[in-house]
């Protein structure tokens, strides 16, 4: 029987200290360290993939840009978005990179679906679409076989910055959200909604159980 993840709610968190936090944390985990996923929201930031071309980040103003050791291009967090962190070790789960990139994606399309939206992934470009707009973004790394970085949900979140950059790399690409797509949830209720399904895909040995944690607490834990 795998151990359950532990969910934790982070609320607004700065983007470096998470990050760091969620690489100590894979560094120093161990075979019998137990899962976790991390819910929260960032303010303001641009992210670059490790081998992400700035080409890509047309015009980011005021907003700090931070490169990270994830894949993928450019993107963009900010309040409003749904930042979900899977902490997994992917050996214990005997899951692959692209099955869990799978699980993050169909989490947010049994989500769209229970709201009546119909959504898609592609796999040539990672995401979740509806209508060919991007919904939600997948970038993550895997290091001693654990998973951090992740997945990003765009429900009530300003979609200008957006159009200071070539979203994930693809010039002229649509951004969505959940609020226009004509659903009033927040993001905590939409946490809370992908979640669930992502641990029924992650198998059915998996159930989540809860935590809260203050931001400081997240970060200085780990």
């Amino acid at each position: 029987m795998i151990e359950e993840p532990l969910v934790r709610r982070l609320g607004l968190v700065e983007y470096e200290p998470v990050w760091r936090a969620m690489q100590r944390f894979t560094d120093t985990r161990g075979a019998s360290t137990r899962d976790e996923i991390w819910l929260l929201e960032h303010p303001p930031v641009f992210t670059l993939g490790m081998n992400a071309s700035r080409e890509h980040l047309l015009d980011p103003g005021p907003i700090p840009v931070v490169q990270v050791d994830r894949g993928g291009q450019v993107t963009y967090h900010g309040p409003g978005q749904l930042v979900l962190y899977p902490l997994l070790d992917l050996k214990r789960l005997k899951l692959g990179i692209r099955e869990l990139v799978v699980a993050l994606e169909g989490a947010v399309i049994d989500h769209a679906a229970e709201l009546g939206i119909l959504a898609a992934a592609r796999r040539e470009a990672p995401g979740v679409y509806v209508d060919g707009a991007k919904l939600a973004s997948v970038g993550l790394r895997v290091r001693r076989g654990g998973s951090y970085h992740g997945l990003s949900v765009n429900v009530s979140v300003e979609l200008g910055p957006f159009e200071r950059i070539n979203v994930c790399g693809y010039r002229g690409l649509a951004v969505t959200r959940f609020v226009d797509l004509g659903c009033a949830e927040d993001v905590s209720s939409a946490g809370e909604a992908i979640v669930r399904h992502l641990i029924r895909r992650l198998g059915p040995t998996t159930r989540a159980y809860s935590a809260s944690m203050t931001p400081s607490q997240a970060v200085s834990s780990r």
